[in-house]
Protein backbone atom coordinates (compact mmCIF):
# COMPACT_ATOMS: atom_id res chain seq x y z
CA UNK A 1 0.00 0.00 0.00
CA UNK A 2 3.32 2.47 -0.19
CA UNK A 3 2.91 2.21 -3.27
CA UNK A 4 -0.37 4.46 -4.68
CA UNK A 5 -1.24 1.78 -6.87
CA UNK A 6 -4.98 2.90 -7.17
CA UNK A 7 -4.03 6.14 -8.08
CA UNK A 8 -1.63 5.38 -10.38
CA UNK A 9 -4.28 3.07 -12.63
CA UNK A 10 -6.59 5.67 -12.55
CA UNK A 11 -4.48 8.65 -13.51
CA UNK A 12 -2.54 6.24 -16.63
CA UNK A 13 -5.44 6.09 -18.60
CA UNK A 14 -5.74 10.05 -18.60
CA UNK A 15 -8.63 10.37 -20.81
CA UNK A 16 -11.07 7.92 -19.36
CA UNK A 17 -10.13 9.44 -16.16
CA UNK A 18 -11.47 12.54 -17.37
CA UNK A 19 -14.71 10.93 -18.88
CA UNK A 20 -15.07 9.47 -15.24
CA UNK A 21 -14.46 12.80 -13.66
CA UNK A 22 -17.15 14.51 -15.92
CA UNK A 23 -19.48 11.86 -15.35
CA UNK A 24 -19.37 11.73 -11.10
CA UNK A 25 -19.80 15.55 -11.72
CA UNK A 26 -22.41 16.07 -14.22
CA UNK A 27 -24.07 13.38 -11.35
CA UNK A 28 -23.55 15.26 -8.38
CA UNK A 29 -24.63 18.30 -10.54
CA UNK A 30 -27.89 16.93 -11.46
CA UNK A 31 -28.39 16.11 -7.31
CA UNK A 32 -27.09 19.79 -6.28
CA UNK A 33 -29.97 20.71 -8.64
CA UNK A 34 -32.56 19.07 -7.78
CA UNK A 35 -31.94 19.78 -4.24
CA UNK A 36 -31.45 23.36 -4.38
CA UNK A 37 -34.70 23.31 -6.70
CA UNK A 38 -36.72 21.60 -3.94
CA UNK A 39 -35.36 23.75 -0.99
CA UNK A 40 -36.06 26.66 -2.48
CA UNK A 41 -39.57 25.95 -2.94
CA UNK A 42 -39.79 24.88 0.66
CA UNK A 43 -37.75 28.28 1.61
CA UNK A 44 -40.00 30.65 -0.26
CA UNK A 45 -42.97 29.10 0.28
CA UNK A 46 -42.67 30.18 4.17
CA UNK A 47 -40.53 33.48 4.08
CA UNK A 48 -44.14 35.13 4.21
CA UNK A 49 -45.24 32.88 7.48
CA UNK A 50 -41.71 33.77 9.21
CA UNK A 51 -41.97 37.27 8.49
CA UNK A 52 -45.59 37.65 10.66
CA UNK A 53 -45.30 38.81 13.86
CA UNK A 54 -47.49 36.29 15.81
CA UNK A 55 -47.42 33.69 18.00
CA UNK A 56 -50.88 31.81 17.26
CA UNK A 57 -52.54 31.33 13.92
CA UNK A 58 -55.73 30.26 12.61
CA UNK A 59 -56.97 28.86 9.41
CA UNK A 60 -59.82 27.49 7.74
CA UNK A 61 -59.67 23.38 7.83
CA UNK A 62 -60.05 24.09 3.77
CA UNK A 63 -57.19 26.05 3.43
CA UNK A 64 -53.96 24.04 2.18
CA UNK A 65 -51.15 27.05 1.36
CA UNK A 66 -50.48 30.23 1.10
CA UNK A 67 -52.43 31.89 -1.93
CA UNK A 68 -54.43 28.32 -1.48
CA UNK A 69 -56.53 29.82 1.55
CA UNK A 70 -60.30 29.43 2.20
CA UNK A 71 -62.13 32.63 3.93
CA UNK A 72 -63.67 31.62 8.00
CA UNK A 73 -65.56 34.49 10.06
CA UNK A 74 -63.16 36.46 11.99
CA UNK A 75 -65.53 36.11 14.56
CA UNK A 76 -63.52 32.78 15.52
CA UNK A 77 -60.60 35.08 15.96
CA UNK A 78 -61.72 37.51 18.59
CA UNK A 79 -63.71 35.08 20.93
CA UNK A 80 -59.54 34.28 21.32
CA UNK A 81 -59.57 37.23 23.01
CA UNK A 82 -62.03 35.86 25.99
CA UNK A 83 -58.71 33.34 26.34
CA UNK A 84 -56.23 34.30 28.78
CA UNK A 85 -53.25 35.14 28.06
CA UNK A 86 -54.03 36.23 24.30
CA UNK A 87 -52.87 40.56 24.30
CA UNK A 88 -54.10 41.14 20.95
CA UNK A 89 -55.29 39.63 17.41
CA UNK A 90 -55.11 40.89 13.81
CA UNK A 91 -57.10 39.52 10.40
CA UNK A 92 -55.30 38.99 7.42
CA UNK A 93 -56.76 38.71 4.04
CA UNK A 94 -55.09 37.13 0.94
CA UNK A 95 -56.46 36.98 -2.62
CA UNK A 96 -54.66 36.54 -5.91
CA UNK A 97 -55.33 39.88 -8.13
CA UNK A 98 -55.05 40.67 -11.79
CA UNK A 99 -52.47 43.49 -12.44
CA UNK A 100 -51.61 45.37 -15.28
CA UNK A 101 -48.31 45.98 -16.74
CA UNK A 102 -47.82 49.65 -17.06
CA UNK A 103 -45.46 49.91 -19.46
CA UNK A 104 -46.87 47.12 -21.30
CA UNK A 105 -50.54 46.30 -20.21
CA UNK A 106 -50.29 43.08 -20.03
CA UNK A 107 -51.94 41.28 -16.81
CA UNK A 108 -50.29 38.77 -14.99
CA UNK A 109 -51.51 37.40 -11.31
CA UNK A 110 -50.43 38.54 -8.40
CA UNK A 111 -50.96 37.95 -4.23
CA UNK A 112 -52.55 40.81 -2.48
CA UNK A 113 -51.97 40.90 1.26
CA UNK A 114 -54.42 42.89 3.46
CA UNK A 115 -54.51 43.83 7.21
CA UNK A 116 -54.97 47.35 9.67
CA UNK A 117 -51.95 49.15 8.81
CA UNK A 118 -52.62 50.33 12.91
CA UNK A 119 -51.02 46.80 13.38
CA UNK A 120 -48.05 46.05 11.37
CA UNK A 121 -47.31 42.38 12.00
CA UNK A 122 -45.04 41.37 8.72
CA UNK A 123 -41.12 42.01 9.67
CA UNK A 124 -39.57 42.76 5.95
CA UNK A 125 -37.76 45.38 4.89
CA UNK A 126 -39.46 48.55 3.88
CA UNK A 127 -43.00 47.55 5.77
CA UNK A 128 -42.24 49.68 8.38
CA UNK A 129 -41.35 52.54 7.14
CA UNK A 130 -43.85 52.73 4.48
CA UNK A 131 -46.81 51.00 6.52
CA UNK A 132 -48.96 54.63 6.73
CA UNK A 133 -48.79 55.48 3.01
CA UNK A 134 -51.23 52.07 2.97
CA UNK A 135 -53.82 54.24 4.67
CA UNK A 136 -54.47 55.91 1.79
CA UNK A 137 -57.32 55.44 -0.57
CA UNK A 138 -56.26 52.60 -2.75
CA UNK A 139 -52.54 53.17 -2.24
CA UNK A 140 -50.24 49.84 -2.09
CA UNK A 141 -46.89 48.70 -1.60
CA UNK A 142 -45.02 46.77 -4.64
CA UNK A 143 -42.51 43.57 -3.12
CA UNK A 144 -39.76 45.41 -5.26
CA UNK A 145 -38.39 40.84 -5.83
CA UNK A 146 -41.14 40.63 -8.07
CA UNK A 147 -40.61 39.27 -11.38
CA UNK A 148 -40.12 41.56 -14.30
CA UNK A 149 -42.69 40.72 -15.89
CA UNK A 150 -44.57 42.99 -13.65
CA UNK A 151 -42.82 45.81 -15.31
CA UNK A 152 -39.57 47.80 -14.14
CA UNK A 153 -42.13 48.91 -10.89
CA UNK A 154 -39.16 49.75 -8.28
CA UNK A 155 -36.64 51.78 -10.90
CA UNK A 156 -39.72 53.88 -11.95
CA UNK A 157 -41.09 54.34 -8.36
CA UNK A 158 -37.55 56.11 -7.30
CA UNK A 159 -37.40 58.06 -10.02
CA UNK A 160 -41.15 59.17 -9.89
CA UNK A 161 -42.17 58.75 -6.52
CA UNK A 162 -45.39 57.21 -7.17
CA UNK A 163 -46.69 54.85 -9.64
CA UNK A 164 -50.33 54.39 -10.87
CA UNK A 165 -51.60 51.22 -12.29
CA UNK A 166 -54.82 48.76 -11.91
CA UNK A 167 -55.18 45.34 -9.92
CA UNK A 168 -58.29 43.59 -10.82
CA UNK A 169 -59.39 46.47 -12.57
CA UNK A 170 -59.51 48.99 -9.42
CA UNK A 171 -57.04 52.20 -10.27
CA UNK A 172 -54.32 51.85 -7.39
CA UNK A 173 -51.07 54.00 -6.68
CA UNK A 174 -47.63 52.25 -5.55
CA UNK A 175 -46.95 54.25 -2.83
CA UNK A 176 -43.55 52.77 -1.52
CA UNK A 177 -41.44 49.36 -2.06
CA UNK A 178 -40.67 46.25 0.42
CA UNK A 179 -39.19 42.97 0.04
CA UNK A 180 -40.63 39.15 0.01
CA UNK A 181 -39.55 37.67 -2.79
CA UNK A 182 -41.54 35.30 -5.31
CA UNK A 183 -42.05 31.65 -4.46
CA UNK A 184 -43.78 28.56 -6.43
CA UNK A 185 -47.24 29.99 -5.69
CA UNK A 186 -46.62 33.86 -5.98
CA UNK A 187 -44.47 35.43 -8.78
CA UNK A 188 -45.24 38.97 -7.55
CA UNK A 189 -46.68 40.30 -4.32
CA UNK A 190 -48.66 43.93 -3.13
CA UNK A 191 -49.35 45.34 0.50
CA UNK A 192 -52.06 46.97 0.94
CA UNK A 193 -54.63 48.41 3.91
CA UNK A 194 -58.06 46.08 4.90
CA UNK A 195 -59.73 48.68 3.66
CA UNK A 196 -58.17 48.88 0.40
CA UNK A 197 -58.03 45.21 0.22
CA UNK A 198 -61.90 45.06 0.60
CA UNK A 199 -61.87 47.86 -2.48
CA UNK A 200 -60.07 45.98 -4.88
CA UNK A 201 -61.75 42.79 -4.02
CA UNK A 202 -65.69 44.11 -3.74
CA UNK A 203 -67.12 40.64 -3.26
CA UNK A 204 -65.41 39.60 -0.64
CA UNK A 205 -67.09 39.89 2.83
CA UNK A 206 -65.35 41.92 5.67
CA UNK A 207 -66.27 39.40 8.82
CA UNK A 208 -64.50 36.58 6.57
CA UNK A 209 -60.93 36.38 6.61
CA UNK A 210 -58.13 33.95 5.43
CA UNK A 211 -55.42 33.84 8.42
CA UNK A 212 -56.20 34.90 11.66
CA UNK A 213 -52.93 36.11 13.96
CA UNK A 214 -52.55 35.96 17.62
CA UNK A 215 -50.27 38.09 19.93
CA UNK A 216 -49.68 36.46 23.42
CA UNK A 217 -48.96 38.65 26.64
CA UNK A 218 -45.60 39.25 27.81
CA UNK A 219 -44.87 35.52 29.46
CA UNK A 220 -47.59 33.80 28.75
CA UNK A 221 -47.65 29.88 28.62
CA UNK A 222 -48.03 28.95 24.65
CA UNK A 223 -48.53 25.19 25.19
CA UNK A 224 -51.89 26.60 27.48
CA UNK A 225 -52.97 29.42 25.48
CA UNK A 226 -52.83 26.78 22.14
CA UNK A 227 -54.73 23.88 24.49
CA UNK A 228 -57.13 26.30 25.80
CA UNK A 229 -58.26 27.74 22.15
CA UNK A 230 -58.03 24.29 20.88
CA UNK A 231 -60.84 22.89 23.50
CA UNK A 232 -63.15 26.47 23.24
CA UNK A 233 -63.24 27.09 19.80
CA UNK A 234 -65.09 25.12 16.89
CA UNK A 235 -63.95 22.59 14.71
CA UNK A 236 -64.34 25.11 11.84
CA UNK A 237 -60.64 26.76 12.40
CA UNK A 238 -57.45 25.00 12.36
CA UNK A 239 -55.34 26.61 15.53
CA UNK A 240 -51.23 26.67 14.88
CA UNK A 241 -48.23 27.77 16.51
CA UNK A 242 -45.88 29.81 14.58
CA UNK A 243 -43.67 26.03 14.13
CA UNK A 244 -46.91 24.08 12.99
CA UNK A 245 -47.65 26.76 10.87
CA UNK A 246 -44.63 27.02 8.81
CA UNK A 247 -44.65 23.16 9.01
CA UNK A 248 -48.00 22.62 7.85
CA UNK A 249 -47.03 24.98 4.39
CA UNK A 250 -44.20 23.09 4.45
CA UNK A 251 -45.89 19.36 4.18
CA UNK A 252 -48.37 20.53 1.77
CA UNK A 253 -45.83 21.54 -1.10
CA UNK A 254 -43.51 18.26 0.26
CA UNK A 255 -46.35 15.83 0.29
CA UNK A 256 -49.99 17.01 -1.17
CA UNK A 257 -48.13 18.05 -4.58
CA UNK A 258 -46.47 16.20 -7.07
CA UNK A 259 -43.37 19.11 -7.37
CA UNK A 260 -41.64 17.61 -3.84
CA UNK A 261 -42.12 13.88 -5.46
CA UNK A 262 -40.22 15.28 -8.86
CA UNK A 263 -37.42 16.95 -7.17
CA UNK A 264 -36.97 13.29 -4.92
CA UNK A 265 -37.34 11.62 -8.40
CA UNK A 266 -34.79 13.61 -9.66
CA UNK A 267 -32.28 13.25 -6.94
CA UNK A 268 -32.51 9.65 -6.95
CA UNK A 269 -32.09 9.44 -10.68
CA UNK A 270 -28.60 11.58 -10.73
CA UNK A 271 -27.87 8.71 -8.25
CA UNK A 272 -28.13 6.18 -10.10
CA UNK A 273 -26.74 7.87 -13.29
CA UNK A 274 -23.47 8.22 -10.86
CA UNK A 275 -23.54 4.80 -9.71
CA UNK A 276 -23.92 3.63 -13.55
CA UNK A 277 -20.76 6.10 -14.91
CA UNK A 278 -18.44 5.24 -11.94
CA UNK A 279 -19.17 1.45 -12.20
CA UNK A 280 -18.37 1.19 -16.16
CA UNK A 281 -14.76 3.27 -14.95
CA UNK A 282 -14.10 0.48 -12.56
CA UNK A 283 -15.03 -2.20 -14.35
CA UNK A 284 -13.35 -1.32 -17.35
CA UNK A 285 -10.30 -0.90 -15.36
CA UNK A 286 -10.30 -4.16 -13.34
CA UNK A 287 -11.00 -5.46 -16.75
CA UNK A 288 -7.85 -4.44 -18.37
CA UNK A 289 -5.78 -4.71 -15.50
CA UNK A 290 -6.88 -8.59 -14.83
CA UNK A 291 -3.55 -10.41 -15.99
CA UNK A 292 -1.77 -8.00 -13.54
CA UNK A 293 -4.12 -8.68 -10.21
CA UNK A 294 -3.40 -12.74 -11.71
CA UNK A 295 -0.03 -12.33 -11.00
CA UNK A 296 -0.23 -10.59 -7.66
CA UNK A 297 -2.22 -13.08 -6.30
CA UNK A 298 0.34 -15.45 -7.78
CA UNK A 299 2.73 -13.81 -5.55
CA UNK A 300 0.75 -14.12 -2.40
CA UNK A 301 -1.53 -10.81 -2.15
CA UNK A 302 -4.94 -12.09 -1.09
CA UNK A 303 -8.22 -10.79 -1.79
CA UNK A 304 -8.60 -7.89 0.21
CA UNK A 305 -5.44 -6.44 -1.25
CA UNK A 306 -7.61 -5.87 -4.55
CA UNK A 307 -10.95 -5.23 -2.80
CA UNK A 308 -9.22 -2.63 -0.91
CA UNK A 309 -7.64 -1.36 -4.14
CA UNK A 310 -10.66 -0.88 -5.95
CA UNK A 311 -12.76 0.93 -3.22
CA UNK A 312 -9.60 3.14 -3.36
CA UNK A 313 -10.28 4.00 -6.79
CA UNK A 314 -13.99 4.56 -5.97
CA UNK A 315 -13.60 6.84 -3.55
CA UNK A 316 -10.67 9.18 -5.40
CA UNK A 317 -12.70 9.14 -8.30
CA UNK A 318 -15.77 10.41 -5.55
CA UNK A 319 -13.63 13.39 -4.19
CA UNK A 320 -12.37 14.25 -7.41
CA UNK A 321 -15.36 14.08 -9.39
CA UNK A 322 -16.95 16.08 -6.27
CA UNK A 323 -15.05 19.46 -7.05
CA UNK A 324 -16.01 20.11 -11.07
CA UNK A 325 -19.96 19.35 -9.88
CA UNK A 326 -20.13 21.94 -6.84
CA UNK A 327 -18.19 24.43 -8.81
CA UNK A 328 -21.08 23.95 -11.50
CA UNK A 329 -23.94 24.08 -9.57
CA UNK A 330 -22.75 27.22 -7.60
CA UNK A 331 -23.04 28.49 -11.25
CA UNK A 332 -26.37 27.59 -12.15
CA UNK A 333 -27.73 28.45 -8.59
CA UNK A 334 -26.82 32.04 -9.02
CA UNK A 335 -28.07 31.72 -12.65
CA UNK A 336 -31.53 30.24 -11.44
CA UNK A 337 -31.74 32.78 -8.35
CA UNK A 338 -31.41 35.40 -10.87
CA UNK A 339 -33.74 34.34 -13.48
CA UNK A 340 -36.37 33.22 -11.05
CA UNK A 341 -36.30 35.12 -7.64
CA UNK A 342 -36.16 32.49 -5.53
CA UNK A 343 -33.98 31.45 -2.52
CA UNK A 344 -31.36 28.70 -4.09
CA UNK A 345 -28.18 29.32 -2.53
CA UNK A 346 -25.85 26.86 -1.44
CA UNK A 347 -25.40 25.70 1.74
CA UNK A 348 -22.76 23.69 3.40
CA UNK A 349 -25.29 21.56 5.00
CA UNK A 350 -26.66 20.53 1.49
CA UNK A 351 -23.12 20.10 -0.05
CA UNK A 352 -21.96 17.93 2.71
CA UNK A 353 -24.79 15.66 1.81
CA UNK A 354 -24.30 15.34 -1.97
CA UNK A 355 -20.40 14.66 -1.08
CA UNK A 356 -21.21 11.88 1.23
CA UNK A 357 -24.04 10.66 -1.61
CA UNK A 358 -21.28 10.53 -4.19
CA UNK A 359 -18.61 8.66 -1.93
CA UNK A 360 -21.95 6.17 -1.35
CA UNK A 361 -22.54 5.70 -4.93
CA UNK A 362 -18.88 5.22 -5.62
CA UNK A 363 -18.71 2.84 -3.32
CA UNK A 364 -21.89 1.11 -4.30
CA UNK A 365 -20.11 1.07 -7.69
CA UNK A 366 -17.07 -0.06 -6.59
CA UNK A 367 -18.63 -3.68 -4.75
CA UNK A 368 -20.45 -4.55 -7.97
CA UNK A 369 -17.06 -3.70 -10.04
CA UNK A 370 -15.37 -6.08 -7.53
CA UNK A 371 -16.93 -8.84 -8.26
CA UNK A 372 -14.75 -9.20 -11.65
CA UNK A 373 -11.76 -9.75 -9.45
CA UNK A 374 -13.29 -13.45 -8.50
CA UNK A 375 -12.11 -14.07 -12.59
CA UNK A 376 -8.73 -13.00 -11.29
CA UNK A 377 -7.34 -16.52 -11.40
CA UNK A 378 -3.44 -17.28 -11.86
CA UNK A 379 -4.46 -21.17 -13.13
CA UNK A 380 -7.06 -19.81 -15.30
CA UNK A 381 -5.25 -16.42 -16.85
CA UNK A 382 -1.70 -18.61 -17.37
Amino acid sequence: MKTPLAWLQLSYEKVRLLIALAGIGFADMLMFMQLGFQNALFDSSVIFHQAIEGDIFLMSPQSDALGLTETFSSRRLYESLAIEGVDSVVPLYLNFGVWKNPLDRNTRTILVIGFNPANNILNLPGVAENIDTTKLADFVLFDDKSREEFGSIPEIYKQQGTLTTEISSRRITVGGLFSLGTSFASDGNVITSDLNFLRIFPEREKGLIDIGVINLESGANLDLVLAQLREKLPEDVNIFSKEEFIQYEKNYWQTSTAIGFVFALGTAIGFVVGIVIVYQILYTDVADHLSEYATLKAMGYGDLYFITLVFQEAIILAFIGFIPGLAIAQSLYIMAARATGLPILMTVGRALLVLMLTVIMCCISGTVAVRKLSAADPADIF
